[in-house]
């Protein structure tokens, strides 16, 4: 992981010869990180992707048998934790309180898929190759889908991507709603947005990614308007907001400080 003067995190998936199949070590490196950046103030964006020819091509099970302990620690839960062991490395994106983006390239399988759905956007290559590929294995997937799957399609697409394990292009999957957009260099892009995020109010954008998680698929109408109130309240008059202003009539770029 590196964090760039801009407050830009770059988080690289690194196991070139598996097309960053999922082992131990890789579950318990993406959640190192994310918990790191959840508690890191200067951080403004994070940018999610896999080194080499592919994003990730899902679990390596091999990994895991051969390891002694089989698959079972995946679905171990620590005291207190909401999301498992394999949840983790999707659910605990959504506790880092700045944007995460994903940037797909070749295989994004199975849980590798999960990963990037955890992230608040994704931008594909038009050439990805994205499944819910769990039920080739005679699995369903969980690894945090239910938090994220039903917030970008409707129930049949996730139920016929989900029966069929079918692979879908990183085109089809934006016609879908699966990835945000597509382009030809997604990384490229990515740091582009990050950039362009980081540029805003952080406190604003933190604010604006909590609004959104805590009340998109809440009944409670009560509660979410309540809540915008309340980060409004939390923002007016603050230096980040009265900064943002300032920079909107004159034209400067904003000086923006850290959120406490």
């Amino acid at each position: 992981m590196q964090i760039g003067a801009g407050g830009v995190a770059t988080v690289t998936m690194v196991r070139v010869d598996k097309h960053n199949a999922l082992d131990q070590a890789m579950f318990e490196g993406l959640m190192e990180a994310a918990e790191r950046l959840a508690s890191d103030v200067s951080v403004r964006a994070v940018v999610l992707h896999g080194e080499g020819k592919s994003f990730c091509s899902g679990l390596d099970v091999a990994s895991f048998m051969s390891g002694g302990g089989g698959t079972g620690v995946l679905l171990t839960r620590d005291e207190g934790r909401l999301a498992n062991f394999a949840q983790r490395v999707t659910y605990d994106w959504s506790l880092v309180p700045a944007p995460v983006i994903a940037a797909i390239h070749g295989n994004c399988l199975g849980g590798g898929l999960q990963i990037a759905l955890g992230a608040d956007i994704r931008i594909a290559a038009p050439d990805a190759k994205l499944s819910v590929m769990e039920i080739k294995w005679g699995l369903v997937p969980d690894m945090g889908i239910t938090q994220t799957l039903p917030r970008l399609v409707p129930i049949d697409v996730a139920k016929e991507l989900t029966f069929t394990g079918r692979v879908v292009s990183g085109s089809d999957a934006s016609v879908l709603g699966l990835v945000t957009r597509t382009a030809d260099d997604p990384l490229a892009s990515a740091l582009a947005l990050a950039d362009e995020i980081a540029q805003k109010s952080p406190s604003a954008v933190r604010a604006a990614k909590r609004l959104y998680d805590e009340t998109w698929a809440s009944d409670d109408t009560a509660a979410a308007l309540v809540l915008e109130s309340e980060l409004q309240e939390g923002l007016i008059g603050k230096p980040n907001q009265i900064a943002a202003v300032v920079a909107g009539m004159s034209g400067e770029p904003p000086v923006f400080v850290d959120p406490e």
